[in-house]
């Protein structure tokens, strides 16, 4: 209360983080009583419904001690907004978007409205540590400071954090040393985890001798539907989250269950939730949640941030999801008011013959999920990439700062937002190449007049002046695999994806033919080679190096965890005798077939995808999967060894050159706008680690 330094406070969800926070704040202010107009306390959260909880949950508190609070987002009414400006005193609860909004259409104001804040309060602050949005909100903060001409408290609450150090840094960049840490020691509410294993069955198992269908790959089908049964059975009656994955999972998932509750003449509790439904239906799930109703959200990630919607009882998850961030984070919305947090997980794995792949005789969906288990159980989570370039969103801050302030030279433009703003890791040369590429008249994002000042161009003024232009992201675009003039289905791209490559879609293998950004089309051919392994289930993502080295160490020890049913134990079984059966315990390269292997990196997704670039940059086709290289040569001798050797004592390949024909790079709202130079850049600093193939080589070789 009486001091000036930034703080993170953490703790579970529900811990009472925002009383933490408002209590002392609402009390220094409340005896300061600075004069002037200009509000109080800014408050940030990523959610508009979180900004309405807030509301609801401080009322009464800023009543008592006279202090106005105005909601701020898409939502609010022009005339409440209009209130607000005339009379700016109290707090400001706001979205990063409106924020922005602010900054371009009111750049003027800024200093009146935000000249005597006291603190800046941000909400769900795990969420925003290594995204778009995160960039975003740093920017938005240190342009609130410059237009202030002071630095501003920051004070940050998050539920699920990794590394405090980088929490640290995103709080204040330029003296992560100083900002202070209140971190509950709580063990929370009492945790029940049980994971479900279930096995595919073939087709032709099952008396059918067809191709499988699109979403009926090796009979997942009749596995779904056999999850879908338990989850009626065990969930029907009481508030619930199932995390299915994708929105067509999502889609699957709330048509079984719906049709279970038909079969019974009982009526449906089960409702789909994600992005692409209405706002309607939306707000109409999470009432019936927040109510206490029986009601359960089959979702994608939209309800893991931090909107209200009441105590719920369990949470399930259809395969892993990809960070443990994520795991810990949904939990959350388990285990309130003292109940234990419940946690169910369900995980399929193929039936093995004599055609199953290696990596599927391993099990690795099922032992994906347990080492995630066990990260959670010791409060670990991924830490951010703090080097990342991203590019877009500085296209994206260029153009606003420009608009806020009618024009801007560019040394001064570099210092705002690379000098001491969150693009730090952008130097002077490539901030340079980037002005020059959004000048340039095929672009015409901006121009420069005769004395030097950036102004925004034709396709700037569009782009700006469109109410879309406030928020940094837009939802991951998925692109259509397609074979034949056949639309096989749906997949996110995470990762570089480079035409020849192998990618197993749809219970087969298909070698990359194309892979068209404008249009969001990867088109493929079968690929020979027996039976592939099969798509992970769950999150697509990018899995973290800890996760896969913990699945080595769960197929290496004895004994199963207790969580485990009787049909996942007896999967872990099989894939820790195909572990040994395959050598992996001392080796790291398995033969397949001639110059075909099996190479085990034992690394998380972005090193291994970097190795796999590599090695295609020598003519290998690789597919990729949790920690596993499938590796085939078609040129003639046993180079595989060799090229090892070679990339183990050479210098790191250039990531330029590993990404040059990799497509899949435009991945954020602003890459469209990139030259292909600076896609490369800007997917090298976040996407690969041109520096680890070397040691990667090595250590293959040491243990083969």
């Amino acid at each position: 209360m009486d001091g000036g330094e930034d703080v993170v406070i953490a703790a579970a969800t529900a811990g009472g983080k925002t009383e933490a926070a408002f209590l002392p704040l609402f009390s220094r202010i409340h005896r300061t009583k600075a004069g002037g107009p200009g509000f109080d306390l800014l408050y940030v959260s990523p959610l508009r419904a979180l900004i309405n909880d807030q509301m609801r949950r401080l009322e009464d508190l800023c009543e008592a001690v006279d202090l106005p609070a105005h909601p701020w987002h898409g939502d609010v009414s022009a005339a409440t907004k209009a209130k607000a400006r005339k009379n700016p005193r109290g707090i400001l609860l706001i979205t990063p978007e409106s924020l922005e909004a602010l900054f371009v259409l009111r750049g003027l104001e800024i200093p009146r409205l935000f000249g005597k804040l006291d603190c800046i309060v941000i909400d769900e602050l795990h969420a925003l540590l290594d995204s778009e949005r995160g960039v975003h909100v740093r920017s938005l903060l240190c342009r609130l400071e410059s237009a202030a001409k002071r630095r501003i408290r920051r004070v940050g609450l998050s539920a699920t954090l990794g590394d405090m150090a980088l929490t640290r840094q995103y709080v204040r960049p330029e003296a992560p040393g100083t900002v202070a840490v209140l971190e509950s020691r709580s063990e929370g509410a009492a945790l029940r985890v049980l994971v479900r294993g279930y096995r595919a069955v073939r087709r032709a198992e099952r008396g059918q001798t067809d191709d499988p269908e699109p979403g009926d790959a090796a009979g997942m089908v009749s596995v779904d539907t056999a999850i879908a049964a338990n989850l009626f059975g065990k969930l029907r009656g009481a508030t619930n989250l199932i995390f299915a994955g994708s929105r067509q999972r999502v889609e699957t998932f709330a048509d079984l269950l719906r049709q279970s509750s038909e079969r019974q003449r009982l009526p449906n509790e089960f409702f789909p939730h994600h992005a692409n439904l209405s706002r309607g239906h939306r707000s109409f799930v999470e009432a019936r949640l927040k109510a206490g109703s029986p009601a359960t959200a089959v979702c994608t990630s939209t309800l893991e941030l931090g909107i209200d919607i009441g105590a719920i009882a369990c949470v399930a998850h259809v395969g892993a999801p990809s960070s443990v961030a994520s795991l810990r984070q949904r939990l959350g919305r388990s285990g309130r008011r003292g109940q234990p947090a419940v946690l169910r997980m369900y995980e399929t794995e193929r039936g093995i013959d004599d055609d199953t792949h290696p990596v599927d005789a391993l099990r690795l969906r099922l032992v994906r999920s347990i080492a995630m288990v066990d990260l959670l159980l010791e409060r670990w989570c991924e830490r951010p990439r703090p080097d990342a370039l991203h590019l877009s969103t500085l296209v994206h801050q260029v153009l606003s700062v420009i608009a806020e302030r009618g024009g801007v030279r560019a040394p001064p433009l570099f210092a705002l937002l690379c000098g001491r703003g969150p693009f730090r890791s952008v130097d002077k040369a490539v901030f340079g190449q980037l002005l020059r590429r959004m000048g340039d008249p095929a672009v015409a994002l901006i121009e420069q007049s005769p004395d030097g000042t950036l102004l925004l161009g034709p396709e700037g003024e569009r782009i700006v002046e469109h109410y879309g232009f406030y928020a940094v992201f837009e939802t991951p675009d998925e692109y259509r695999v397609t074979f034949d003039g056949r639309q096989l289905g749906t997949i996110p791209i995470t990762v570089p994806l480079a035409p020849e490559m192998t990618i197993v879609f749809s219970g087969r293998r298909w070698r990359v033919v194309a892979v068209h950004d404008r249009e969001k089309v990867v088109l493929v051919k079968p690929s020979a080679g027996g039976r592939p392994p099969s798509f992970a289930a769950g999150d697509y993502g990018v899995i973290d190096d800890r996760i896969v080295r913990r699945m080595r160490a769960v197929l290496e020890r004895n004994g199963a965890p207790r969580y485990l049913d009787a049909e996942a134990v007896e999967l872990l079984a099989e894939g820790r005798a195909a572990y040994h059966r395959l050598g992996l315990a001392r080796r790291r390269i398995v033969e397949l077939g001639e110059r075909h292997h099996l190479i085990a990196t034992w690394d998380g997704t972005v090193r291994t995808m970097t190795l796999a670039l590599a090695l295609r940059s020598h003519g290998f086709h690789v597919g990729t999967s949790d920690g596993f290289l499938d590796v085939e040569d078609r040129m003639e001798g046993g180079r595989l060894p060799d090229v090892l050797r070679m990339l183990a004592s050479a210098p790191p390949p250039d990531g330029a050159d590993l990404a040059a024909d990799a497509a899949g790079l435009e991945t954020e709202k602003y890459h469209r706008y990139l030259s292909r130079d600076l896609l490369v850049l800007d997917a090298v600093s976040s996407k690969l680690t041109p520096g680890a193939v070397p040691e990667m080589a090595r250590q293959i070789l040491e243990e083969s």
